[in-house]
């Protein structure tokens, strides 16, 4: 489609049905320029459309977030004088998920323009944006940041284990039920779904205001538990001021659980957003695992509560205090698909809604989540019963955890290299399920066989759940770019916390009574999990089949890798440019 020469004030955009673009036009001030002139800069703009045969949507009101670069006829030099470095290319590799629009808003013919891809610069009246000269880059303080996200994700999870691995001191201590402990785990877990919309709102602003939210409710949650618990009532603590202080923790899980995706997005290349989800998002389980090793030996007896409390409340202080001070988004884009402006909120709902893809890998993702969870809050409880003792049950989880995190750390690279995201995914999910269901069998074999039975279960349980967790939630980033990673991993990991939740209730109401052998035995809970992870396998396996291979494509990945050559070397730190600190 040819350009409308543009020089003055914006006009309404006008569609074109048959290629499902508008082009907005500029007119001239003092009139149409004419059309034989060498150095003129026609300008346009390429805005998203919801296309009839496509997953995408639109970006929204406003342009919905347009990207801005300068385009001449035969896209040969931007005015001034100034390369521009592919602009045909860039405006059709992003294809249905970018925008393009110039940046000259004077009419004048020089300094306004900017490289494909790239922000305007300091000519341009986005004074906001620092000059940038469209080269991408990655910055050392990006460590800063991915170190105090995972020092939070692990406190927040330690937070939501507190009292689980002592649940009998802690009902003693609180003169209640060990089912009502669970509640304190259950809620923890509630919080998170409630407080999902609110996520996604401060998420898609950055990472960085999601991250402080949650470092101010961490703050805030610990030291009203352990006012609770230190309280000298005739029970011991008052149980509804501990409750209170647990769910405001619990409400600040989500604020940093879900936002490692956006956070690599945002700092890192795609040779290693695997590996930095991974560390922040398996830093949460690892915060359980610490846990349910440590706690245990801190509490020998109901009196022991409330230090144990108070331990903890100081670690989580000294881990979110930090949280206030890291940069805010790096001075210039890491890579292509780091600026691709994200699709609303509101779009990004109507997209998803019926994204096939999306949602065969978030329901299998949803389920282990929530049965991780539930497993994890229940172990002592499923383990003792048949003559586990509290630590043995502790070692299990750490086993779980540990293992886990060594397979993350083995596979999440070869990942981020490989891209084999799909096999990775059909490998996994299957174990899973037959892990859950192997399990079943586990616990009664402590006379027989001593520990190993549970433990081999747990490794193996671990290392697949611990690989599969950042692999698909990377997965679903790429399956739906442009839509904000905040979006997707809110929603996949919020619908894991609502499961959890409620099959830690299920699992309480199919417990054994007094008079079961053993007594207070969950067999059946252990069935119902092994049920429920059986049928999670299916969705996953089905994602490229029956005519949809076309769906399962790596959208951010491409974006990136149409780029320049000389910005993709600048991204991956070649030529010793690409890292440093700015």
């Amino acid at each position: 489609m040819a350009p409308v020469v543009g020089g003055g004030g914006w006009e309404e955009l006008r569609e074109d049905r048959e290629e499902d673009v508008a082009v907005s036009t500029k007119q001239p001030r003092g009139g149409t320029r004419g059309a034989g002139s060498s150095d003129e800069v026609d300008d346009i703009v390429i805005e998203l459309q919801e296309t009839r045969n496509t997953d995408t949507g639109l970006l929204g009101k406003r342009g919905r977030g347009l990207l801005l670069a300068g385009w001449k006829r035969g896209f040969g030099a931007l005015a001034g004088g100034r390369r521009h470095h592919k602009a045909k290319d860039t405006a059709e590799d992003r294809g249905n998920n970018i925008v393009v629009v110039s940046a000259d808003r004077r009419g004048t013919g020089g300094g306004g323009g900017v490289v494909a891809g790239g922000r305007p610069d300091e000519d341009h009246d986005n004074d906001a944006e620092p000059p940038w000269s469209g080269e991408y880059r990655v910055y050392k303080r990006r460590w800063f940041g991915l170190v105090q996200l995972t020092l939070l994700n692990a406190i927040v999870s330690w937070d939501w284990l507190t009292f689980s691995p002592v649940s009998k001191h802690a009902a003693n201590y609180f003169s209640t039920d060990e089912n009502t402990i669970n509640w304190l785990s259950t809620a923890f877990m509630f919080a998170f779904v409630f407080i999902t919309p609110v996520v996604i709102y401060v998420l898609h602003l950055g990472p960085k205001p999601s991250i402080v939210t949650s470092a101010a409710l961490v703050l805030v949650g610990n030291w009203i538990r352990y006012a609770g618990a230190h309280s000298k009532s005739e029970n011991g603590g008052i149980f509804g001021v501990v409750m209170f202080g647990q769910i405001l923790t619990g409400l600040a899980q989500p604020f940093v659980l879900a936002a490692p995706a956006r956070f690599s997005d945002m700092w890192f290349t795609n040779r290693g957003r695997v590996a930095a989800t991974a560390l922040t998002t398996l830093a949460n389980p690892f915060g359980a695992a610490l846990g349910q090793l440590v706690v245990p030996f801190w509490v020998q007896g109901p009196s022991d509560v409330s230090s144990m409390v108070l331990y903890v409340s100081i670690i989580s202080s000294v881990c979110a205090i930090p949280s206030f001070f890291i940069p805010a988004a790096p001075p210039t884009p890491a890579a292509p698909s780091s600026e691709t402006p994200k699709v609303s909120v509101r779009d990004s709902a109507t997209i998803l809604f019926s994204h096939m893809e999306f949602w065969l890998i978030a329901s299998a993702f949803t389920v282990y989540v929530g049965c991780f969870n539930s497993l994890s809050s229940l172990l002592n409880q499923i383990l003792q019963p048949y003559g586990y003792t509290n630590d043995e049950a502790g070692i299990a989880g750490a086993i779980l955890i540990v293992v886990g995190l060594v397979a993350s750390a083995v596979t999440s690279p070869i990942v981020d290299r490989t891209k084999a995201y799909l096999l990775a995914i059909r490998i996994a999910v299957p174990v899973i399920g037959l892990m859950y269901l192997i399990f079943i069998w586990m616990p009664p074999t402590h006379d027989a066989g001593g520990l190993a039975g549970p433990y081999v279960v747990m490794a193996v349980l671990g290392a697949a759940s611990f690989s599969l967790m950042p692999i698909a939630i990377e997965f679903m980033v790429e399956l739906t770019h442009p839509i904000s990673p905040a979006v997707t991993s809110t929603l996949a990991l919020g619908g894991g916390q609502l499961l959890g939740g409620i099959f830690i209730v299920v699992s309480g109401a199919l417990k054994g009574s007094e008079k079961a052998d053993p007594p207070l035995n969950m067999h059946r809970a252990l069935v119902f999990h092994a049920v429920v992870a059986m049928v999670a396998i299916v969705p996953p396996l089905c994602l490229g089949l029956f005519g949809r291979a076309d769906k399962v494509s790596l959208r951010r990945v491409r974006s990136d890798e149409r780029v320049p050559a000389a910005a993709t070397q600048a991204a991956n730190g070649s030529g010793g440019g690409g890292e440093e600190m700015a």
